[in-house]
């Protein structure tokens, strides 16, 4: 465990190793599903990095304002929660201070007290190609002393232009022991047998887990499996449904879009298994996913071109959900699309 972080041990000796021989990179693009320690492990090493004896002590000044989020040469930018992608003004200053103000304008600066300066920019997924393009001579000509950490998702949601100039360190899902241990320990679940189901069903994301630490969600996700079980089921009244559990996950936007977002998946979960089967790999262990999947292939045309079809309109709509799509609309669509997949 390198300082309290699980599950990257590996990704740890290979900084310290740069570190070591001088080799560090200036800027980097941490990429892996999200709720992993990406976030963490970026402060972590910002925090070795400032800290007076270069150990992440803990206790020195530098490592008390890192922890305390106030360190003068930290510098943290992540995108809005009522915005779709992260605003151009946060990077290089509004219009009246453009390139005066902004993170790319303070990573450019003596650094204060640390020696460096660094800046973590978080959602990365989540940039326009005018903040991507602002960035280009920044990750070109560095300013002396300055480091950039990038954390994102995928490679494939990073425009080509970061995606050349950064070294990429990929970060792989948390072991589901690891999340099961974290759960406890942070108090996050009381119950064992409670830790141990979220652990296999949160795809290695601590952050994930949490979210589906809600029994309403395992209620409705029997719902929807249903729903999308049956053959020739209309969509509008399920629908409906949909649109008044979303809202009532609370009155702002990033709660109804958390919880939709995790529907959605538990929708395309079912369309993986279906998927699998199709391709003759073993039944999921979870009992009411596999019997689902069951139910759907009964009445599903033998084709896994259209089962690959639904799946990818789930991903799609998961992408729609993150660049903030009217809800309603997004339901009814998404909905009224795998219906009439399962009708074809």
């Amino acid at each position: 465990m390198w300082h309290g972080i699980e599950g990257h041990d590996e990704i740890a000796a290979e900084f310290e190793t740069a570190l070591a021989r001088g080799r560090l990179a200036s800027t980097f693009l941490f990429l892996g599903p999200a709720g992993i320690g990406k976030r963490t492990f970026a402060v972590k090493l910002a925090q070795m990095l400032l800290c007076q004896a270069k150990t992440a002590c803990g206790t020195c000044d530098s490592c008390v304002q890192v922890t305390a989020g106030s360190h003068p040469d930290l510098l943290r930018v992540s995108k809005p929660e009522d915005k779709a992608t992260i605003p151009l003004e946060l990077l290089i200053g509004g219009d009246e201070h453009r390139m005066r103000e902004g993170l790319l304008y303070e990573l450019g600066l003596k650094p204060f007290m640390g020696g460096r300066r660094i800046a973590v920019i978080d959602d990365a997924d989540h940039f326009k190609v005018e903040g991507a393009n602002a960035l280009l001579k920044t990750l070109e000509e560095p300013p002396p002393q300055a480091m950039l950490i990038l954390i994102g998702t995928s490679a494939e949601r990073q425009l080509p232009t970061i995606r050349s100039r950064s070294q990429i360190i990929r970060f792989r899902p948390l072991e589901p022991a690891i999340v099961e241990r974290l759960l406890l320990s942070t108090g996050a679940v009381d119950d064992p047998a409670e830790a141990r189901r979220l652990s296999l069903h949160c795809e290695g994301s601590l952050e994930r887990a949490m979210e589906l630490a809600d029994p309403e969600l395992w209620t409705f996700r029997a719902r929807l499996l249903q729903h999308a079980a049956a053959p020739h089921k209309k969509s509008a009244a399920f629908a409906a449904e949909l649109s008044e559990f979303v809202d009532q996950a609370g009155k702002e936007a990033a709660q109804r879009r958390d919880r939709l977002r995790l529907v959605v998946g538990f929708a395309a979960d079912l369309y993986r298994e279906m998927l699998r089967r199709q391709c003759g790999a073993p039944s999921s262990s979870d009992a009411e996913l596999a019997q689902a999947a069951t139910h759907a292939l009964a009445g599903w045309p033998a084709n896994q071109e259209l089962t690959a079809a639904s799946l990818d309109r789930c991903v799609e709509t998961l992408n729609q959900i993150d660049r903030n799509a009217n809800q309603s609309n997004l339901i009814e669509c998404w909905l009224d699309d795998l219906s009439e997949a399962r009708m074809a």
